[in-house]
């Protein structure tokens, strides 16, 4: 426990830095987009005195940093700037928008973690047979395979040709249609967690074959412990160690994987935001698209870094 909470204790001090960083990175660096809020909310044909004065209004025209300085400010009270002719917020955007991301990357994760611990564990236990042969084919071709490839060919086999699963339309909440809101995320989770899955399988049937070929096993299978019984209690668990630490790389990617396959699936997440963003020439919005992500990356890494202190308690330096 003191472990963890030492842990925790750096992470979270050190959290306000890398917010700050992450901020002032992704501030700088859309400094230099070439877009002009100003036109592209008023038109090109506006008059120059009306860009002037949208400009004045909203800040643009004084330096970078001191327009830094206020974003920062805004960001305290929950303010993350406007965009459009309409002035809409983009926390109220991105308020709606990333609580989809979380659910599609959740269940993409979900589909990967289940596929890579039943597949990994039986190429482990059957390593050098057909079965660990097969299982290492279908993970590389699930490696190999492009997440929006898979997108558009699912859309085109289960909704075009077999109109089994619906690849577009409302997206109906979980608690009102659970049925509905399944098969709604089928494609989309099942095309972002395949890749994933294929790369947690390999590292984890890697792993369980290090474990099993410890003396540890082979004394206590010798002792007459049951095989499933130390396969269960404890080289699972150990072999646990290795994946856990390249959870929080994964996540990552389906993240990122998540903002493309939103778009393919006209999912109304923060893909989506940031393809409406760029389309419009919104730089605030995308900025604040880009900000929310990279800022739920590193929160992300941090519970991952927590749980693999909980999986490996012989860790006494952290």
């Amino acid at each position: 426990m003191s472990n963890l909470l030492r842990l925790l204790g750096r992470r979270l001090v050190a959290l306000p830095f890398m917010a700050f960083g992450v901020t002032f990175l992704v501030f700088f660096l859309m400094s230099f987009s070439q877009y002009d809020p100003a036109v592209a909310a008023l038109g090109e044909n506006s008059t120059p005195e009306a860009l002037a004065a949208f400009r004045h209004e909203m800040g643009y025209d004084l330096p970078w940093w001191q327009q830094f300085f206020n974003y920062i400010g805004g960001l305290f009270h929950g303010d993350m700037g406007v965009y459009g002719v309409n002035k809409d917020s983009v926390a109220a955007r991105v308020g709606q928008a990333f609580p989809i991301t979380l659910q599609l990357t959740f269940i993409g994760l979900l589909i990967a973690i289940v596929f890579a611990i039943v597949f990994g564990v039986l190429a482990a236990l059957y390593r050098d047979t057909w079965v660990d042969q097969l299982i290492r084919v279908v993970s590389i071709i699930a490696i190999a395979t492009p997440s929006f490839w898979l997108g558009v060919l699912l859309i085109y086999v289960l909704q075009i040709k077999m109109a089994l699963l619906p690849g577009s339309g409302d997206l109906v909440p979980f608690t009102q249609d659970p049925g509905a809101y399944l098969a709604r995320m089928a494609m989309p989770s099942f095309a972002l967690g395949l890749p994933v899955a294929g790369q947690l399988t390999r590292i984890i049937r890697t792993s369980m074959v290090e474990e099993l070929d410890k003396d540890y096993v082979r004394t206590a299978i010798g002792a007459g412990v049951p095989k499933r019984v130390v396969v269960a209690r404890n080289v699972f668990r150990n072999a646990l160690i290795t994946p856990v630490t390249t959870l929080g790389m994964k996540i990552g990617y389906l993240m990122g994987g998540a903002i493309v396959i939103e778009v393919i699936f006209a999912l109304p997440g923060m893909g989506t935001a940031m393809f409406d963003g760029i389309n419009g020439n919104q730089p605030m919005l995308v900025q604040g698209v880009v900000l929310v992500v990279a800022l739920a990356f590193i929160i992300i890494n941090i519970i991952v870094d927590l749980l693999y202190v909980l999986i490996n308690p012989r860790i006494r330096t952290v």
